[in-house]
């Protein structure tokens, strides 16, 4: 009987435990994003950098963003790289199509929008992969 209790409540400290990392690496993604695009902002205002740029950029943004999020998130993390770094990419997608799109004030739904959710999940896939079998210097 006290198995059963300890097991339940190891799964149940794991689950949390994923699920803070997800919040974790989808807020530091988030973070990282608006940063970058504020800069980028204010690079476009004083320089002259052709609008053709403006998409690329806005790309190396969010998948330097995902990136970030998902390694600082899972860098101590030896499990569940690839479905905690899909999610966290997933997620963080989807929270700054909201917010950049309320700070604009337009919503528009097309395939850009699932190019980069695609985009953003497998970025996170790929580190998550990356970061949970990463050699530890410290082991």
């Amino acid at each position: 009987m006290k198995m059963k209790a300890k097991t339940h409540s190891l799964k149940e400290s794991t689950s949390l435990n994923i699920l803070g990392l997800l919040i974790k690496g989808t807020l530091i993604a988030l973070c990282i994003s608006l940063v970058l695009v504020l800069v980028f902002a204010f690079l476009l205002k004083f320089t002259n950098i052709p609008d053709s740029a403006i998409f690329p950029v806005n790309q190396v943004i969010k998948g330097v963003s995902v990136f970030l999020g998902v390694f600082l998130s899972l860098r101590k993390s030896k499990e569940l790289g690839l479905v905690s770094g899909l999610l966290i990419g997933f997620i963080y997608t989807i929270l700054a199509f909201l917010v950049f799109s309320a700070l604009s004030g337009s919503f528009t739904f097309d395939i850009t929008l699932l190019t980069d959710v695609v985009f953003g999940a497998v970025i996170g896939a790929i580190c998550g992969i990356i970061c949970v079998n990463i050699k530890k210097s410290s082991n």
